[in-house]
């Protein structure tokens, strides 16, 4: 449980966690891997951990140091003696699934309660088409996964049902081990992490027209890599800056791939006067971002922005809460697969801060009043919705009380810390 008190201010620099979804593939593919793989600023939240545990359990050598992880890796997996436990994180087993379609040996992969809830038949199937055996409750639908991989073969001009970039990685990784090319076809870009990080293992990608593409048989080699910020755990910072007037909030290094790079338009076309300070441009982009307060407007999210800021829309529903006008979300229906379905919490949750929200099956209608009371908070375990709604609490009158934010360390490990400060006006300096 965490109450949240109302903060008149936010002035803070600080650093966020290392990207997630960098961190989760660089470790997965250091531990496929000749050779030493170094990963400093590997996000130190459990998703992340977990998929370490599964490296580990599968082999693999993995030294913890600080910020920074090596992995040591020998170019194979070998059989684990358990079943794979990737706790909370999709990320975790939708990967890890295209890897073990691979390999010679049997794998079961299961999660919490939250993670065998969600779908899985979009991994399965291509799996199932490139020659894996995988087997799930509901017929591959749900985990837990058993897979049997082998010889696999490509898999040319594979359509993607949906525009994910699990599922995308997921095939690309299985291609690895297939004979002959691989190529995904998306219905719309979606991150684009692993396209961008397996040149840097050596591997050769095409990526041309929403077609993406990569042969099988090629050797990976390990190497380094610098994680930048995460851009979904700075989101929650640069919309409190954007909501309190009088505010300065700088959110150092962070990743700012245009393929998740969204948030910014949006708080731009809301109003919100935005500083983007590049530090770095390849492979991943990153950057220091300055946020100051200022009045925000409602605008339309339609369903071609929806990729690039997924996991952003909780905390916009926030900021739209504390707008002028309205604000409509189009084309958001994955958001109801995630750890809960978070349309629900979104709407529930506003609604008890006194929002004025309509939901919809692929997003809602908020009609921005400029202000929010505080309220009982139900986060259904899902760290995002934690998050959103503890920054919901420092702009809204009375207190706020959050049933449950242990869920928050999936992702973001001493968030809580920032949000007691700035509750209490404090300023923070986190450089």
């Amino acid at each position: 449980m965490l109450t949240v008190r109302k903060a008149s201010m936010a002035r803070c620099v600080l650093r966020v966690p290392g990207d997630k979804s960098i961190s989760h593939r660089a470790a997965l593919l250091g531990s496929l891997a000749c050779g030493e793989t170094t990963i400093q600023h590997y996000s130190p939240g459990q998703d992340c951990e977990t998929t370490l545990r599964c490296v580990e359990a599968l082999g693999g050598r993995v030294e913890r140091l600080g910020e920074t992880v090596v992995v040591h890796g020998t170019g194979e997996l070998h059989e684990p003696g358990d079943v794979l436990d990737c706790g909370n994180s999709g990320t975790t087993m939708r990967l890890l699934s295209g890897i073990l379609a691979g390999q010679g040996f049997l794998s079961v992969l299961t999660g919490d309660a939250s993670l065998r809830s969600r779908p899985m038949r979009r991994i399965a199937e291509p799996l199932r088409l490139m020659g894996a055996h995988v087997d799930g409750r509901d017929g591959g639908e749900r985990a837990p996964l058993v897979i049997r991989g082998g010889r696999l073969k490509g898999l040319e001009g594979y359509h993607m049902p949906v525009a994910s970039a699990q599922v995308k990685s997921c095939v690309l990784l299985a291609g690895l081990f297939a004979s002959g090319t691989t190529t995904i076809v998306e219905p719309a870009p979606s991150r684009d992490h692993t396209e961008r990080m397996l040149p840097l293992f050596g591997a050769s990608t095409c990526v041309m027209d929403g077609r993406v593409s990569v042969a099988g048989g090629q050797t990976l080699h390990g190497t380094a890599i610098d994680v930048p910020g995460d851009v979904s755990s700075a989101a929650f910072w640069l919309a409190l800056g954007s909501m309190l007037p009088q505010s300065e909030v700088t959110v150092l290094g962070v990743g700012l791939n245009p393929s998740r790079a969204g948030l910014l338009d949006v708080l731009r076309r809301m109003g919100c006067r935005l500083d983007v300070h590049l530090t770095c441009h390849d492979p991943e982009p990153a950057a220091d971002v300055r946020v100051t307060g200022n009045r925000l407007s409602g605008v339309e999210i339609l369903p071609h922005d929806v990729p690039s800021l997924l996991d952003e829309l909780p905390v916009l529903a926030v900021a739209a809460a504390m707008a002028e006008g309205v604000t409509v979300v189009r084309g958001a229906s994955e958001l109801r697969h995630k750890e809960s379905d978070r349309i629900s919490a979104i709407v529930e949750n506003l609604c008890a801060m006194g929002a004025k929200i309509e939901e919809r099956p692929d997003g809602f209608v908020i009609e921005g009043t400029g202000r929010l009371r505080g309220a009982g908070i139900r986060t259904r375990g899902d760290h995002r919705i934690a998050m959103a709604f503890a920054i919901a609490g420092l702009v809204a009158d009375g207190d706020t009380v959050l049933d449950d934010v242990d869920c928050i360390d999936i992702s973001y490990p001493g968030f809580i810390e920032v949000v007691n400060r700035i509750s209490s006006g404090g300023d923070v300096f986190h450089g």
